[in-house]
């Protein structure tokens, strides 16, 4: 016979482990809540408010530290569309203070070392937080905005929460650069193959591009964000991969002079990247700043086209068609050894193909499913 005190025993072990089946159950309930874009924004911050009571302050995170990359610091349009978001973060329950910074490489160090609470960077750097989203501005895999549009979309929907995070960062939104084009020094240098020879920049921080160019015979020149602008006017490359907007921000007609210009052929959609630190912002809250990014993708597209300007007709270098095919083979073949290396992420590759065959079932690839 079990005596009183083996019973009561194993009665308070079945209460706690009642208990903390419940407490779980309620958690799981919370959080399908508060990840349920079919409520209302009030009811999702409630339920986050009621999952996360210890880090919350009178029912809203505390203030957290976002820092920006803008190459002309708080002077610049990049920095001045996230004190835009600043206000929407607010009716999101949280609350922001920001801080410039002009070096992106500063930046992620300081996001890392924990001085940053959240950092907006480039898509190209938010490579080392996340592979996944970091394969976004992957070259020829998002043709247009229109494709670019419907991949966020996607990516937005809490169905693809988990693979916002990664380590100790979860990617908390994504915003549309524009397109990038090849700007050049001389009007020869309109593909790849008649680059051969010549000086290309590459980001310092990245040594597979160097190898890229290397491979075509070409010489790579390791440059930062904040010395891409002035190597390419002062003659020190010859060929510079940039966001349009970068004409007239940083002055390239410069560097293009009367024999240079731009290929009317854009090799990627650029991106920008909130990342923030998984311990400062839960699955949840990010989801809702996600969403929210969304919503005002047409805003910030039409804030990069004003900041893009006019741009004369003239400077355009036109290629034919079986010049674009060969841009398209090139760099789907790159794209492809580059995800064998573990550079870019397989499975945002197969993503980007399949809005590529939504909007253009009829292309080959579509068949052939090599990414």
């Amino acid at each position: 016979m079990r005596s009183l005190s083996s019973i009561y025993r194993g009665l308070l072990i079945g209460g706690l482990l009642f208990s903390s089946l419940v407490t779980a159950q309620s958690e799981q309930s919370l959080s399908s809540r508060a990840m349920d874009p079919s409520l209302t924004q009030a009811q999702r911050m409630q339920a986050i408010a009621a999952l996360y009571p210890q880090q919350m302050q009178d029912g809203r995170i505390p203030r957290r530290r976002v820092c920006v990359w803008d190459l002309l610091g708080k002077r610049g349009p990049i920095y001045a569309a996230a004190q835009d978001q600043q206000a929407k973060l607010l009716d999101l329950g949280v609350q922001v203070e920001m801080d410039a910074y002009t070096n992106e490489g500063v930046l992620a160090e300081d996001l890392k070392a924990g001085q940053c609470d959240a950092a907006l960077m480039t898509g190209l750097r938010a490579r080392s937080f996340n592979r996944f989203t970091g394969t976004l501005d992957a070259i020829g895999a998002v043709p247009s905005p229109q494709h670019m549009n419907l991949l966020m979309k996607v990516l937005s929907h809490p169905s693809s929460a988990a693979n916002m995070e990664e380590n100790d960062f979860v990617v908390m939104g994504f915003a549309p650069m524009g397109s990038a084009y090849i700007f050049v020094n001389d009007r020869q240098i309109s593909t790849l193959a008649k680059a051969a020879g010549k000086r290309i920049a590459v980001m310092d921080y990245d040594p597979v591009q160097a190898e890229m160019i290397l491979g075509l015979g070409a010489n790579p020149v390791p440059t930062s964000t904040v010395s891409a602008g002035s190597k390419f006017n002062n003659n020190s490359v010859d060929v510079l991969p940039a966001p349009l907007v970068a004409y007239n921000i940083l002055e390239l007609y410069r560097g293009m002079g009367e024999k240079g210009g731009i290929v009317d052929y854009p090799f990627s959609q650029l991106t920008l990247q909130l990342i923030g630190r998984r311990d400062k912002f839960p699955t949840e809250v990010a989801q809702l700043v996600r969403e929210d990014f969304y919503r005002h993708f047409h805003e910030i597209e039409a804030q990069v086209e004003q900041q893009t300007g006019d741009i004369p007709q003239s400077v355009w270098i036109a290629i034919t068609d079986q010049e674009k095919s060969e841009y398209q083979v090139l760099m789907q073949e790159a794209r492809v050894a580059l995800r064998d290396r573990g550079y870019y992420d397989g499975k945002m590759l197969t993503l980007q193909r399949k809005v590529r065959c939504k909007i253009e079932p009829a292309n080959a690839e579509c068949s052939a499913g090599i990414e």
